[in-house]
């Protein structure tokens, strides 16, 4: 779900959202994603970034059913709907994505087909790639205007802190 990691495109900032969707914290700071939508509205350009975590069994196959999601167009829908039930993807897995996209009325057998046929490990790979190359070690992890905020340890004051850097440069 992301193109590059350039600070800002069309004139807008980008907040890089490096994410795991078997991740409780990520749940949690959804409130945070809404509130930034909220108040920025198309001014922000918000782009979900994959970092699944090994310790997480079903992290890289939800990685990749998002970005199936985001090729059938609902790819935020998608991840939201993922993380709503987050709790239950231990014990679900790919069965239980497969589900959650049906009942967003996607393409189910297309979500099976490419988590079969691996379609989008690249995207995938290079962002978890990309993450680690500029630091990121757990999620969620924030990046904006070259700055990189961690989430995965406390996310207490973040929001707040992106909205000053996107305030600086929207002006």
């Amino acid at each position: 779900m992301s193109d590059s990691t350039a600070a800002q495109t069309e004139g807008r900032p980008v907040l890089d959202i490096w994410y795991e969707l078997q991740c409780p914290d990520c749940r949690t700071a959804l409130d945070d994603v809404h509130a930034l939508r909220a108040r920025y509205g198309d001014r922000l350009e918000l782009r979900l970034r994959h970092f699944p975590l090994a310790k997480h069994k079903h992290a890289f196959a939800a990685a990749q059913a998002a970005e199936e999601a985001a090729a059938q167009g609902q790819g935020w829908s998608y991840v939201e709907a993922v993380l709503d039930r987050v709790g239950e993807l231990e014990r679900g897995g790919e069965t239980l994505l497969v589900e959650i996209a049906g009942g967003l009325g996607l393409d189910a057998d297309e979500f099976e087909t490419a988590l079969i046929d691996g379609r989008h490990i690249l995207i995938v790979d290079a962002d978890q790639a990309e993450g680690k190359a500029i630091g990121v070690t757990g999620t969620p992890t924030y990046v904006i205007d070259g700055e990189r905020l961690d989430g995965g340890r406390r996310q207490d004051g973040l929001r707040e802190r992106i909205e000053a850097v996107v305030d600086r440069l929207l002006g």
